[in-house]
């Protein structure tokens, strides 16, 4: 007699017969994350030609299976506070996981931190923007680190005799963490606590007190930050009040003597995203700090710093739309619905198009600044006045753009986009980010009026930029007259719509200039002639949509 238990043996014999997989696209690593045309033409055009090479083998790592898995369990396994040791005594560190050390090892070994100040080449600090936009691919939280000790250097370089010490290992390649004596490493990092919780972008409302000891230029500091990122590095540049006013100091973890400088940290941040980064709430008590710049200019002597961090800011708002760009095209390379694949559906490549244009533009923008800086470094006082003012307006555009664009990509995956293991949602939470961090968008915008006002060839140095397209697109030249009208009639209310302007005839100006004719066309016809609906996808039916997006996605992906 058959068993009534032998169908359900046999049935088990052929497991998952119901679960095959189809339709579902391979996973995208190992891929090129330098497989941009608009980076690598950037790259050359703005005098970093001869990185190339370091680039596209920095864009291969950076795609890898390995290196894509660090990203993932760097934001997986958080960092984690240890404010004592198991003996009770206080210490203050935080414990992050291997994958972040390798991360960090990596992009100091390739000149992301201070290496460019270094560098003596044309073009290192255009470089350095290129590396991160590639290395950037992997994850974002550890580009904060590597960015404030680049920003660092030039500050600190308002105090000679500290530069003296510090600034040959802030540029070194060699990642050394761990809290030793700074002048005993092999190489240090960087960070800022600048905002306060009553204040915040409002520096000069600081409580912070800075109080002069017996030894010229030692302070101790007595007070609360709200806001310091990457609270293991070496060294801190602060503001605090001093008998002068508010003024910029140099905080050290470990002092000269090996002994812990007082650098309580009450808690780590629960942040919206940035989760492999540790931002915390440091408290000075009896803190020495040396003096940086003269007493009452901490500001002046910090700006610097801020000029540098909004460059990455930009720069790393176009690396998560490059990124997120490379998953939505990989998706519908591969996944099919309703007959076609989605690539060749015509909507989803309206879509793709649209997003592949914000993206060109966005990376274009960002290398023409670090053009800019590099050259402004090396004296030049024209693209000193132009890269006050563009990056200004370039950290507010692009990273104001980069929630709605990475919502989009996000999309173009549908379902599969919202789960965690696509990696999207982590892409998601990363995109606010950078228009907070070194000021919301009213604090920038609020600033280029400023620098319009106060900068002497701030708005010469803009138009001259744009004058360089003019006659080139009839839709750009009307553009830039409306902007020169804002500009006589503008106020602060209005500051918003005028910066929005200098950014998109900014973008068109380079884009009409660098990229092919189908790119600038559609570019100059949507953000600046007005054929253009409410959301990515809505470019007109004369737009070369095939042309972009074999332009803007990689062959390999």
């Amino acid at each position: 007699m058959t068993s009534i238990l032998e169908p359900a043996a046999q049935a088990s014999a052929a497991p998952y017969a119901t679960h095959d997989v189809t339709n579902q696209p391979p996973p995208l690593a190992p891929y090129d994350a330098s497989e941009d045309a608009a980076l690598l033409e950037g790259l050359r055009r703005e005098g970093a030609g001869w990185a190339e090479d370091g680039i596209r083998r920095l864009g291969l790592r950076a795609g890898s299976a390995e290196a894509q898995e660090w990203g993932e369990l760097a934001n997986r396994h958080e960092p984690e506070l240890r404010t004592h040791d198991r003996y009770g005594h206080r210490v203050d560190e935080v414990d992050f996981h291997r994958s972040w050390h390798e991360l960090m090892r990596v992009a100091v070994a390739e000149g992301l931190a201070g290496a460019p100040w270094a560098d003596d080449r044309p073009g290192a600090h255009v470089a350095r923007t290129a590396g991160g936009l590639v290395w950037g691919h992997t994850e974002a939280g550890h580009g904060c680190p590597t960015s404030m000790t680049y920003a660092a250097v030039p500050a600190l370089r308002r105090q000679p005799e500290l530069a003296k010490v510090y600034e040959p290992l802030l540029t070194s390649r060699e990642y050394d963490p761990g809290l030793r004596v700074p002048a005993e490493k092999r190489g240090l990092l960087a960070g800022m606590g600048m905002t306060e919780k009553q204040g915040g972008s409002d520096v000069r409302t600081n409580t912070t007190a800075a109080t002069p000891t017996a030894e010229p230029g030692v302070y101790t500091l007595r007070g609360h930050k709200w806001f310091t990122s990457a609270p293991m590095c070496d060294l801190f540049l602060v503001l605090a009040q001093a008998p002068g006013g508010l003024s910029c100091f140099l905080v050290p973890r470990i002092l000269p003597d090996g002994t812990r400088n007082t650098f309580r940290i009450q808690r780590l941040k629960d942040k919206l995203g940035n989760r492999s980064n540790a931002s915390s709430e440091p408290e000075f008590d009896g803190t020495v700090a040396w003096l940086v710049g003269p007493e009452g200019q901490g500001v002046k002597t910090i700006i610097e710093m801020v000029n540098c961090t909004r460059l990455d800011c930009v720069m790393a708002s176009a690396t998560l739309m490059r990124k997120t760009l490379v998953e939505a095209g990989h998706h519908v390379r591969h996944r099919s619905a309703f007959g076609a694949r989605l690539i060749d559906q015509p909507l989803m490549r309206n879509v793709l198009a649209d997003l592949a244009l914000e993206s060109e533009a966005a990376t274009t923008l960002t290398l023409r600044l670090a053009g800019a800086a590099d050259r402004a470094v090396r004296g030049d006082e024209g693209e000193r006045a132009f890269r006050r003012i563009a990056t200004a307006v370039g950290k507010y555009w692009v990273t104001k753009r980069g929630p709605a664009f990475t919502a989009e990509a996000l999309e173009c995956l549908g379902g599969n986009g919202y789960v965690e293991e696509s990696g999207m949602p982590r892409h998601y939470r990363e995109a606010p980010l950078l228009s907070i961090w070194e000021g919301s968008g009213n604090v920038n915008a609020l600033d280029v009026l400023r620098a319009l006002g106060r900068e002497q060839g701030a708005a010469d140095a803009l138009f001259g930029e744009l004058a360089l397209a003019r006659g080139a697109d009839a839709r750009l030249d009307a553009a830039v007259t409306r902007l020169k009208g804002l500009l006589a009639t503008g106020s602060p209310s209005g500051a918003r719509r005028l910066v929005e302007l200098m950014a998109l005839t900014l973008q068109a100006s380079l884009l009409v200039r660098h990229a092919p004719p189908a790119v600038a066309d559609a570019f100059c016809t949507t953000r600046l002639g007005g054929d253009w609906g409410h959301a990515f996808g809505t470019l007109p039916d004369g737009a070369d949509l095939d042309a972009i997006v074999g332009r803007g996605l990689p062959a390999g992906v």
